[in-house]
């Protein structure tokens, strides 16, 4: 089951002090990116403001969203775009969309070659029966704008089988129709009971020993693609495009550590890994020689 989640819970009063995140991962490794993310975060806005210590108040709070159904996520991804609007951080006449911190502006309306790869709005857009073009993408926003209209500062509030959105994400655990409630339930009742739980253990070293095993398949088709000796490795520059290729594809792909990457690709630290490949993600939209060699190493990993 992909994770989704909210972090931190919406409070009744939103407020530029939380937010809300929306995300699908292959892997059953959402607390690991979570993790990751914060500490990261943190890390960066501490050194950039001259701070110390911690910076978010709490943990995340994550919710199951049923993503089948056809209402339930994209009422979740208009809850989310509609939060800067109900706390009163953007108005009608000003736009919604000038809200800088939202993914509607620096994503939704934008067109693919400008957004970041790892968002995916056409997905979103064609929940609404809307297409990844310039109208579709105009028509969602007057979709918002209108809901703002109507709803005024309960925008985005929608109930449906008796639910409350905002009372679900806060309190509860899972944001879906009742066939879908059943199967979490079915699929959560095997990790939960005491049998399940110590064979957990084993699965948990299961899920390593199968990012190890896909993150050394990625490395030695990665080597091969790119012409690269793995004995040439420590002569070549930290920030070499063709190292940076290889680590970002085991990055994106598995769950080992960066300091893992480093070793193996001769990159210095686990903070050199960080910075070069988000450097070179950035550039992977609009360079297709590069993408195309992205889905070469992992076409020669297999799956």
């Amino acid at each position: 089951m992909a994770g989704r989640c909210l972090w931190p819970p919406p409070c009744s009063k939103p407020s530029p002090r939380h937010a809300e995140l929306y995300r699908q991962t292959p892997e059953p490794n959402l607390v690991a990116g979570m993790a990751w993310l914060q500490n990261t975060f943190t890390r960066r806005h501490n050194v950039r403001h001259g701070l110390w210590g911690h910076l978010f108040g709490g943990r995340y709070k994550a919710v199951l969203v049923d993503d089948e159904d056809g209402w339930y996520l994209p009422t979740l991804i208009d809850y989310v775009h509609l939060n800067p609007a109900r706390a009163g951080l953007v108005t009608l006449e000003k736009g919604i969309e000038a809200f800088a911190w939202s993914s509607l502006g620096t994503c939704y309306l934008l067109s693919p070659s400008k957004r970041h790869h790892w968002l995916q709005p056409q997905r979103g857009l064609k929940m609404r029966g809307l297409a990844d073009d310039a109208r579709g993408r105009r028509a969602y926003l007057e979709h918002l704008e209108q809901r703002m209209r109507s709803e005024g500062e309960k925008a985005g509030h929608e109930l449906r089988e008796g639910q409350s959105l905002q009372t679900t994400l806060r309190r509860g655990w899972l944001f879906g129709g009742q066939a879908f409630k059943e199967r979490m339930l079915n699929l959560a009742q095997k990790v939960l009971s005491a049998g399940a739980k110590r064979k957990n253990y084993g699965r948990g070293a299961a899920i390593l020993d199968h990012h190890l095993s896909r993150a050394e398949a990625l490395l030695e088709s990665g080597l091969r693609v790119c012409g690269l000796q793995a004995a040439a490795l420590s002569g070549l520059p930290c920030n070499d495009e063709r190292k940076t290729l290889v680590a970002l594809v085991i990055k994106s792909q598995t769950t080992v550590p960066l300091d893992w990457i480093a070793q193996k690709l001769h990159m210095g630290t686990r903070s050199t890994v960080s910075r070069v490949t988000g450097v070179l993600s950035k550039r992977l939209p609009n360079d297709k020689k590069l993408d195309k060699r992205r889905h070469q190493i992992t076409k020669g990993a297999g799956e």
